[in-house]
């Protein structure tokens, strides 16, 4: 069964949050020394919060797109359903990864939206499709769920896009529904050296700087994948009870020159589900999956942000039997979050990727 679902937040959790943060016991820090998110921005984030951010307004423009929730092997899943005033338009399911949310891609409603039919759902254990109820929601358990989804809306023929975990569910679609998933476009490829040395030996420079910068991101900046991916629950005590720990644990994988209100848009729809801890068991259960045998083969698409993560085509190629496309988005188009930074640039990369597959079919 599929619902409509409307979007309530009760003022007494708003209430609530605002006296939390309100009473922010803010760290010390060793000034100079970078170990982390610095003290200056969570307090910039926390006041505007407390001050300036409006969740009102948020919650207005999600309830401004169709909305429902459907329950798919035992858990409850809310999805944004947009549907394109072409009845022929090929359908898209697009998913977001950690920290995000379906906030991520409410810019790129509009433009998609005039090609395709938009299938938009929060992960399991994220915001509205949360928490989890049981153990096993890996990329493959999702990637199935959302198979199902489609399926149950009736679109029979169907694109994948995805974004940070979305990148890595949107392949795993193609994979599990290979029957009807015609292609899949992500934001980055996440193939890593498999140890065999030989692998390394018809690199280009271009990919060994691309190996450097991924070196040092694990090395510098990884903390979050080991800690989610080991201990969940230690952490999830913090995330749960205090916002201001929140924003700054979400921040460090926000960069720092998106604006605060998506940062904020986003943190508010983990904090006031309650579906902090949740979300981040996701890297637990991948970190614990099977991993899948043999290559993808339903046609794949790469548009990377300048700055984001360096995917290596080499390694690509092993992972993914049909890439058709591969580019870096052209400037100014940065980051990590180019659906909400550079949406027209990614829309138009979607739009052209989808086209060039096919023209028109049933949906």
């Amino acid at each position: 069964m599929i619902r409509p679902f409307r979007i309530e937040i009760p003022q007494t959790g708003l209430d609530d949050l605002r006296d939390r943060l309100a009473r922010t016991r803010f760290a010390d820090e060793i000034p100079g020394v970078d170990q982390g998110v610095p003290v200056e921005r969570v307090k910039r984030l926390v006041t505007r919060w407390r001050d300036g951010f409006d969740w009102r307004a948020v919650e207005a423009r999600l309830n401004s797109h169709p909305q429902f929730t459907t329950e798919i092997d035992g858990q409850n899943i809310h999805f944004l359903h947009v549907r394109s005033a072409d009845p022929d338009a090929l359908p898209l399911i697009l998913t977001h990864g950690w920290p995000g949310s379906v906030v991520e891609y409410l810019d790129a409603v509009e433009p998609l939206s005039r090609h395709f039919h938009l299938v938009i759902p929060s992960l399991p254990g994220y915001g509205f499709s949360g928490p989890v109820t049981e153990p096993g929601w890996d990329n493959r358990r999702i990637a199935r769920a959302w198979a199902e989804l489609m399926a149950r809306l009736g679109h029979t023929r169907y694109g994948a896009v995805g974004n940070d975990a979305g990148s890595m569910i949107a392949p795993e679609i193609g994979r599990v529904d290979p029957e009807h998933c015609v292609g899949v476009h992500v934001t980055q490829v996440f193939s890593f050296p498999s140890g065999d040395p030989a692998e390394f030996a018809g690199l280009s420079e271009e990919d060994q700087r691309g190996l450097a910068v991924l070196d040092w991101f694990w090395k510098e900046k990884g903390a979050f994948n080991v800690l989610q991916s080991q201990q969940p629950q230690t952490l999830a005590h913090a995330l749960t009870d205090s916002p201001s720990g929140l924003v700054g644990w979400l921040a460090q994988l926000f960069d720092e020159d998106l604006d605060d209100d998506f940062v904020l848009a986003n943190a508010a729809v983990h904090w006031l589900t309650g579906t902090a801890a949740s979300a981040i068991r996701l890297y637990w259960e991948n970190a614990r999956a099977e991993r899948p045998s043999g290559p993808t083969t339903v046609p794949l698409a790469l548009a990377m942000g300048e700055g984001d993560f360096i995917s290596i085509r080499a390694f690509a190629e092993r992972d993914h039997a049909a890439i058709v496309s591969w580019k870096t988005l052209p400037a100014p188009a940065r980051g990590h979050y180019t659906a909400h930074t550079a949406t027209d640039a990614l829309t138009s990369d979607v739009r052209d990727f989808f086209h060039g597959l096919s023209r028109r079919g049933p949906s």
